[in-house]
């Protein structure tokens, strides 16, 4: 029977962020944007399995996509669409944050919305940072993804590490306002309590790495402990362990690497374990009862870190 672990029926946010193996920001040092065309894309194969996967288990999911990669594959953000998933941002090029000025910022995001916009013929809500880049040094991102038209945010990771996370940031999801208007509703990647720390649960390389009946464990103690919802990623390079080894730093290779044979045999299981659909269909209902108790300035957010 599905959900035979869930012991009550809390709805969680499953999320894809669609980018090619060559994108991510580990590679960066290796891999130039200037090249990315030279190199085999394999984004649309993975991402169209993804979409088997999903459609058997009858879920739907948010797509947090790459202007870049709707550009070369329009016709693969219609069928996400038409599937009935929702399309989101995860800017044009994948740059990190803390590396862009807010002008270059702002016109990223902006192309990437309208080159979304355009092809799903609906409103684009949601933006992820690439590599969860917004950090203490760049939550002026909040205002410009409000200016752009964007609800909500997913790109704070509640831990520390060493290219993200706000380890003091609140784990859940809440609206952040620092003009008293409505300000943008930020849904922070998923991290269980053990003792004093913020263990991330979210998915990814976190995924790969910990054996799943921990992540199943963390999902349960936040549904079932903290009465919360959860929220996962990955990306469709992580069910592919047959794509290309590229030569880059040691860990780099590790964090990329590690397990790929693993992903789709643990998203199979949570989808069994766990009820989930897209951020916009979890993020308002589990939050608009508490909208007037939670609502915060960033800075008075950030400063229990």
């Amino acid at each position: 029977m599905r959900y035979a672990l869930c012991h009550c029926f809390m709805l969680n946010a499953l999320t894809i962020d669609v980018e090619d193996y060559y994108h991510v920001s580990a590679f960066e040092s290796v891999v130039r944007f200037e090249d990315w065309d030279r190199y085999e894309s394999r984004v649309e194969r993975n991402t169209e399995r993804l979409l088997e996967i999903l459609a058997e288990a009858d879920v739907k999911a948010t797509f947090f996509t790459l202007g870049w990669v709707a550009e070369r594959h329009p016709g693969l953000i219609k069928a996400i669409h038409a599937e009935g998933h929702e399309i989101a941002s995860h800017g044009y090029r994948h740059r990190l944050l803390y590396n862009m000025g807010k002008d270059e910022f702002r016109e990223d995001t902006r192309k990437a919305k309208q080159i979304l916009e355009d092809l799903c013929g609906a409103a684009v809500l949601g933006y992820r940072a690439a590599s969860y880049s917004i950090v203490r040094g760049t939550l002026w991102c909040l205002d410009v993804l409000q200016e752009l038209g964007f609800k909500y945010d997913s790109s704070i990771f509640p831990i520390r590490h060493d290219r993200y996370g706000m380890p003091g940031w609140t784990r859940f999801p809440h609206r952040i306002s620092n003009n008293g208007g409505p300000g943008i509703w930020e849904f922070p990647l998923s991290t269980v309590r053990v003792g004093k720390w913020n263990v991330p649960i979210a998915g990814g390389g976190y995924l790969r790495l910990l054996p799943y009946g921990f992540v199943r464990w963390g999902i349960e103690q936040i549904n079932q402990m903290e009465d919360k919802p959860a929220i996962v990623y990955l990306h469709p390079w992580e069910i592919d362990p047959d794509q290309p080894r590229l030569r880059a730093p040691w860990l780099s290779m590790f964090r990329h690497y590690v397990h790929l044979s693993q992903t789709e045999a643990k998203l199979r299981s949570l989808l069994q374990d766990f009820p989930f659909a897209p951020v916009r269909e979890v993020i308002w209902p589990a939050t608009r009862l508490q909208a007037p108790a939670v609502q915060a300035t960033a800075e008075s957010l950030s400063a229990a870190g």
